[in-house]
């Protein structure tokens, strides 16, 4: 016969206290059959699930033990598991786990509660929860643009997903924060090519607006883009709309407008860590080539493909040279450079604001609908409004601290 017994520790963190306590479990020849161990605050959180063989009295185990606990100062709890328990537990191992990402400026009780009632209601035990963003000092400035990040690691399978996303949608927009829900699996863990939309999402501005400005049409081209952001017109016939109306622009101007142009919050450390770690990343874009190769030399993408607007003697004439970028060719593209890098779809992760984005957002194995218009935030598998670009680095699970740059 055998015992089955989970031992939970708690108390000051010190070094030593699991070599100590393991320790003592060799001399009996003890077997663990599960372990985990949490440090919040220098308070220690230790437990180990032990099987004590037919040949060991588990009384000197116990014994030694609260021995070297008081020794530490730490308390001690011993639990038995029946057998039937411990099967039960073994057998949910094969169930299907999700990862929750909470994302915020700061992040309060309130916010939890939310988050873990929603995910209990839908029959989600969280297995684990661990705050991947940097401490916050008690000085920091309450209005800064900090950023905070909290991930719950979930087992089981929603009954409803589509109800269980509008539940975190509702949710995120009621509270002002990000809530993200993605199946955990090989795939997440390795994500390997990274496409972006270029304008409303890697720069605050919408190119061919600032251009119509220059060229005295600016109240025109922003209501049929607007339009088209919404979906409303399709996306050809209002890009050959706006660029016709830019006919005459001198083209001195472009130069000028992509020295201006404000880059998105975060846009630099997000694109500097993913190349530092060996991620490709590409611009897919329905603007235009001229600003994104300014970005490319800028912040060193792999690829670009945008429209190449039609330049004669120095003029904009007011069309585009050949096949106009639109939603289903990003999603086209996306196929292409994944084809080519050698990487699953599963391994994609694709982010943009717009209407045209979402055929890419919908194939990315991560697709991210970045401060989007309401269609589109609804429509993606995941959003980010709250915070900057780098924000994506937690939703494939990286710490402040494992940041490169």
């Amino acid at each position: 016969m055998h015992e089955i017994i989970l031992l939970t520790l708690s108390g000051e963190d010190k070094p030593g206290v699991t070599s100590e306590m393991t320790a003592i479990l060799a001399r009996y020849k003890i077997g663990i059959l599960d372990i985990g161990q949490a440090v919040i605050h220098n308070t220690l959180s230790l437990g180990i699930l032990m099987q004590v063989p037919h040949e060991a009295e588990s009384s000197p185990v116990l014994r030694d033990i609260l021995f070297k606990a008081h020794e530490l100062n730490l308390q001690v709890r011993f639990e038995p598991v029946s057998d039937s328990a411990y099967s039960d537990w073994v057998e949910g191992q094969g169930k299907t786990r999700h990862i929750i990402t909470l994302l915020a400026r700061r992040i309060s009780a309130n916010h939890i509660a939310r988050v873990t009632d929603i995910a209990a209601c839908h029959g989600l035990n969280i297995d684990n929860i661990s705050r991947l963003s940097g401490r916050v000092g008690l000085d920091d400035d309450a209005s800064a643009k900090t950023n905070a990040c909290v991930e719950f690691s979930v087992r089981g399978m929603p009954a409803d997903a589509a109800e269980l996303r509008e539940a975190f949608l509702k949710a995120a927009s009621e509270l002002d924060v990000d809530i993200a829900f993605q199946k955990d699996d090989i795939y997440r863990r390795n994500r390997r090519l990274v496409v972006f939309d270029m304008d409303s999402t890697l720069i605050e501005a919408e190119v061919i607006d600032e251009l119509a400005k220059e060229a005295g049409v600016g109240d025109q081209v922003i209501e049929i883009t607007e339009a088209a952001m919404r979906g409303e017109i399709d996306f050809n016939e209002s890009f050959r709309r706006r660029v016709g109306l830019l006919e005459g622009l001198d083209a001195s101007v472009l130069e000028d407008i992509a020295q201006r142009l404000p880059m998105t919050e975060g846009v630099e450390e997000l694109v500097s860590n993913l190349r530092a770690l060996g991620f490709k990343t590409a611009i897919l874009s329905g603007g235009f080539t001229y600003f994104a190769r300014h970005l490319q030399q800028k912040l060193g993408f792999d690829y670009i493909h945008a429209n190449e607007l039609d330049i004669r003697d120095g003029k904009v004439t007011g069309e585009v040279v050949g096949e106009i970028v639109n939603g289903e060719r990003k999603a086209q593209l996306l196929r292409e450079i994944a084809e080519k890098e050698g990487v699953r779809l599963e391994q994609t992760i694709a982010v943009g604001d717009g209407a045209n984005d979402l055929p890419m957002l919908s194939i990315a194995g991560l697709g991210i609908a970045f401060r989007a218009k309401p269609l589109v935030r609804r429509s993606a598998k995941n959003a980010i409004s709250t915070l900057g670009l780098d924000g994506i680095l937690y939703l494939i699970g990286f710490r402040d601290r494992d940041r490169a740059i």
